[in-house]
């Protein structure tokens, strides 16, 4: 991929992300029955997470799990973290305090990559985009600095063949700018097939995504002010961690206070996107007024003209008229 750095292969094929010391922590967001459970399945390699397709969301809480991919003597260690959807509809404000807060204890050191799971099988919709948005409002526009845009259910759009027709016939203009965006860093995934090639390919495209997420980064994570409050609060109880609950509340806390801010936020900005919908309606509406006004105008001018044309016919039929039976008398005389 184009600005990614060459990516290492143990024999057999199975490909480990540069560097070759260290972890590495992903994060798979997206909202309910988009298959992030699933994803993080394939790229373990194993039922680590519970997954199935459900209109429910069968993960209720975050969950982590971690492998370790080899190369020779070196190692490299994937944290997979599986979130809830933190932004859906169902949620509440509490639910998605206390996760966004279990989720960033998790990550405590950073996130190297954030996996934006979406299904490619479903129309991309406000709700997606809305998840988007939230994601942004509450960590930052960076974030998608370290996002990996996540596409699944390959096998129902035909593979990246099927994807790339479908997504260039009906492609909505959010998406077709988060994949500009994101143009290194899209990843289709197929999590149901049992082709261990296809399987694999995915994985080394993930880590061709991944190299790249952390080149343009400096290998370095995802970290703001929220992430250092949270390692400092994590230094404070370690000595103490039987009382491990006040250390989660008082990061709850810390996400409530933001999560209560990036509500403000979007309420701000959906009360100005209807008050710029309305004055656009009203514009609207004085221009279809205007237009109304015009055409009764036109439609007057028009029926005028119309009785105006029948008495200048109407006349001059009389005056033909008249013209023949003065020249009939005239014959007659």
């Amino acid at each position: 991929m184009g600005g990614g750095r060459r990516r290492r292969r143990r024999p057999g094929g199975v490909a480990t992300p540069c560097p070759s010391h260290g972890d590495i922590t992903l994060a798979l967001v997206g909202k309910i029955g988009s298959g992030k459970s699933a994803t993080a399945n394939s790229i373990l390699g194993d039922e680590a997470f519970a997954s199935k397709l459900s209109y429910r969301g069968v993960t209720k809480t975050c969950q982590n799990r971690s492998k370790s991919f080899h190369e020779g003597c070196a190692s490299r260690t994937l944290n997979v973290i599986d979130t809830p959807g933190f932004f859906d509809m169902e949620s509440t404000t509490e639910d998605v305090q206390k996760e966004i807060a279990k989720c960033m204890d998790m990550a405590k050191d950073g996130i190297h990559a954030v996996l934006l799971v979406f299904s490619a099988a479903s129309r991309f919709s406000c709700e997606d985009a809305n998840t988007i948005e939230s994601i942004k409002l509450f960590f930052g526009d960076k974030i998608l600095d370290h996002a990996i845009l996540v596409l699944t259910h390959g096998d129902e759009v035909g593979g990246m063949i099927g994807l790339k027709e479908m997504l260039s016939d009906s492609a909505t203009p959010f998406l077709q700018d988060m994949l500009r965006r994101f143009e290194n860093r899209v990843v289709l995934f197929d999590n149901k097939t049992s082709d261990s090639e296809l399987r694999q390919s995915q994985i080394n495209s993930l880590f061709d995504a991944l190299d790249f997420v952390l080149s343009i980064n400096d290998e370095r994570p995802f970290s703001n002010e929220m992430f250092l409050n949270i390692q400092e609060a994590h230094q404070m109880f370690k000595p103490q961690r039987e009382i491990y609950d006040e250390y989660l509340m008082h990061i709850t806390k810390m996400v409530e206070e933001k999560l209560n801010c990036t509500i403000e936020r979007l309420e701000k900005q959906l009360q100005e996107e209807q008050k710029a919908r309305q004055y656009a309606v009203n514009i609207m509406a004085d221009q279809i007024r205007s237009l109304q006004v015009n055409l009764e105008k036109a439609e007057n001018d028009r029926k005028v003209a119309e009785e105006r044309l029948k008495k200048v016919e109407y006349d001059s039929t009389v005056a033909r008229e008249n013209e023949k039976l003065k020249n009939e008398r005239c014959i007659i005389l």
